[in-house]
């Protein structure tokens, strides 16, 4: 068997107006569709970044793919080396709040992205679901946890219809998102995107929350916009209701300060993303949860070696997320079901995601009690909706965005925003 074709499709849809540290999300997110298909007829789906830098790297990669065999992952470690190393990218908009959008994971990004449309391929092939081809299921159903934004109730300069979430810029309207949240997907746990508000205004909102749901996990991630002293003061304040503290400093010494100050359990997906950072956090005693990407870790098999180097450690792990589609979704959910060890709930973007501007075909997955069960479908186990598909990338071609840039769309509500981190 040997690849005969392979389609890179890069798509828009629409995204609401989310805060976080960096800024305000754009009206539409990017991402690319990978379509990969064997002299066989066999077929490999995978999703990943949709930014221009990242297309570039993927285009420049495409035809050197066909012809290989899928299950020569090493062949494709090389091709992917010589491509990073043979293309110039740009840097972008230089928005590096989290991993995927940093230049220096490109290897990782792009390797990612086509090993796990090769897995899938393997994986249909021989007859089997993704999870049990990584080696088994350990569990049926992930779990996922309600992701909590402040947000505006419009984008400035949208051409398409107000967010149907409306705003939520207090306390009462935080508690009213994660009430739907619960309702409509079933979610047990609940995070909080801050760095966005006056850190004593999202601490009123995270009390409201554990006042709201009683017992239920509850996790902040201010994305590094907190100075050490302020996370200090407010990781006193939060003694008691948080599951764990996410990424509240910039820097792996910060975090680790912080920890000797609180000894609440840190979590990250920033200042640990590679094993050179991981090796460093073990020795500064920093986090004691890694919130793993495989986008940006260098694929599934990767995130499978993080999670026991966790275990052997004695760290915990979970997921981090972007905005993202089904595909990534069940890319998650695959891995995250053939690890012994996953300590949390993971994180999704995708009860954000509008139900129409999905492009797997039968539409949105669902949450069934906040988790995602595997079924047994060959590999990821869905298949490509082609019209809706074309739509998204028609929408992609005419929305004029080519690299994520939070920082200035916030300017074009705030025009003075610095986005300098840490702001508070």
């Amino acid at each position: 068997m040997k690849l005969a074709a392979v389609k890179l499709t890069p798509i828009a849809f629409r995204d609401p107006p989310l805060l976080n540290a960096a800024g305000i999300h754009e009206p539409y997110a990017l991402r690319s569709i990978i379509e990969l298909e064997s002299d066989t007829g066999v077929i490999g789906l995978g999703e990943s970044y949709g930014d221009a830098a990242f297309l570039r790297l993927a285009q420049a990669l495409q035809a050197s793919l066909v012809g290989m065999d899928p299950f020569d992952l090493n062949g494709l470690r090389e091709r992917v080396r010589a491509t990073v190393g043979a293309t110039p990218v740009e840097a972008g908009s230089g928005f590096v709040l989290a991993p995927g959008t940093d230049p220096v994971k490109n290897f990782q990004k792009l390797y990612a992205a086509f090993e796990v449309a090769l897995l899938d391929m393997q994986a249909r092939h021989l007859g089997l679901p993704l999870v049990d081809w990584l080696g088994g299921r350990v569990r049926d159903a992930v779990p996922f946890s309600a992701y909590l934004f402040f947000k505006y109730a419009r984008h400035i300069d949208a051409d398409y219809a107000d967010d149907a979430w409306g705003e939520a810029l207090d306390a009462y309207q935080l508690v009213a998102q994660a009430r739907t949240m619960v309702q409509r997907h079933g979610f047990g746990s609940f995070k909080l995107k801050g760095g966005v508000l006056p850190p004593e205004q999202e601490l009123v909102c995270m009390q409201a929350l554990a006042a709201a749901f009683p017992g239920k996990p509850l996790r902040i991630d201010p994305n590094g916009n907190w100075s050490l002293p302020t996370a200090v003061a407010m990781g006193q304040r939060l003694q008691g209701l948080l599951e764990y503290y996410e990424d509240p400093c910039p820097t792996l010494a910060d975090m680790a300060a912080l920890h000797r100050a609180t000894g609440l359990p840190l979590a990250t997906n920033m200042v640990v993303t590679d094993m050179a950072q991981f090796r460093a956090n073990v020795a500064a005693q920093g986090c004691q949860i890694i919130l793993s990407d495989h986008h940006y870790w260098g694929g599934l098999r990767e995130t499978q070696l993080l999670a026991r180097m966790c275990e052997v450690f004695g760290l915990g792990l979970s997921m981090h997320s972007n905005s993202h589609l089904g595909i990534s979704l069940l890319a998650m959910a695959h891995v995250a079901a053939s690890v012994p060890v996953l300590s949390y709930a993971c994180d999704t973007h995708y009860p954000w995601l509008d139900p129409d501007e999905e492009v797997i075909r039968g539409g949105q997955l669902r949450f069934h009690d906040g988790s995602i069960v595997l079924g047994h479908a060959p590999g990821l186990g869905v298949e490509i909706d082609q019209a809706a598909l074309a739509r998204l990338h028609r929408q992609y071609l005419a929305c004029g965005i080519r690299s994520r840039d939070d920082a200035a769309q916030m300017r074009k509500y705030h025009p003075g925003w610095s986005g300098r981190a840490p702001r508070f």
